[in-house]
């Protein structure tokens, strides 16, 4: 990519971020229902980290940039489910750093990345269990539509958070069924009225 002027490489940049949609999260295969791409995840993660650093006193928009560029590597490796990772191995910041080469956001995002790598800052730890907890709504969701290996996978995950504000958080997605936000509505009676038509 040398040669190209920083416009362009923005340009590239952007193109390459596309690509997380179209980027699977391959975890789901073993589990046998639920799917979602990167691109996905990473916005769920980012909402999640925004709400965890609120909740936990920390700098929500850092969290949360934290979240969105988590797997922006992902793009050039694609997703190494736990499996994949005893077997496979990858340079992710190689392919971060060839990713925003020529950008002029190389500086200040390996330096998010090596923070959220260190998990040294409120803000870091915080974004892991964002992570983690867009693992555990997804599953949750496929919990109550009858997965039964969804429980097993819960234990796991629920056992990866790290902070009380996660955990806090965690314990309210496992008592809430996934439907509640809108089959009870801010008015039951939609149901019936057709979105209040009679």
């Amino acid at each position: 990519m040398t040669g190209r002027d920083r416009l362009t490489r923005l340009a590239d940049f952007l193109f390459e971020v596309g690509m997380l949609r179209k980027t699977p999260r391959t975890g789901y295969q073993f589990l046998g229902s639920g799917a979602e791409n990167v691109a996905e995840h990473s916005f769920r993660t980012a909402v999640i980290g925004y709400v965890l650093a609120g909740m936990g006193g920390a700098d929500p928009l850092k969290t949360m940039a934290l979240c969105l560029f988590h797997d922006l590597h992902e793009a050039r490796t694609g997703d190494f489910n736990y499996v994949n990772k005893l077997y496979n191995t990858c340079d992710d910041k190689r392919a971060l750093t060839d990713a925003l080469t020529g950008t002029g956001l190389r500086e200040n995002i390996l330096d998010a990345w090596d923070e959220l790598e260190s998990r040294a800052t409120p803000e870091s730890v915080l974004a892991h269990d964002a992570d983690q907890l867009d693992l555990i709504v997804n599953l949750k969701e496929e919990l109550d539509l009858g997965n039964r290996y969804a429980a097993k996978w819960l234990d796991c995950s629920l056992e990866r958070l790290k902070t009380d504000e996660a955990r806090a958080l965690a314990k309210s997605v496992m008592e809430t069924d996934h439907t509640d936000w809108w089959f009870q509505g801010p008015d039951r009676m939609w149901w019936t009225k057709k979105n209040g038509k009679e």
